[in-house]
């Protein structure tokens, strides 16, 4: 059951985290608006690395 739990929650933290970085980018009146994909590849590789760090022990 922990697993799981950490599985959910890591999942959780990479989609908030990433497609947050995404939605930044691509919205109007942002403060990321046109970022660029170096933006976008840089917060994925983030969120992969807080999600990592997050459950990576359980």
């Amino acid at each position: 059951m922990e697993n799981l739990v950490a599985e959910i929650i890591g999942t959780l933290i990479l989609i908030l985290l990433g497609d947050g970085v995404v939605a930044g980018v691509l919205l109007a009146r942002s403060k990321a608006q046109g970022g660029g994909w170096i933006v976008i590849t840089t917060g994925w590789a983030l969120a992969v690395a807080v999600a990592v760090y997050a459950v990576g022990r359980i």
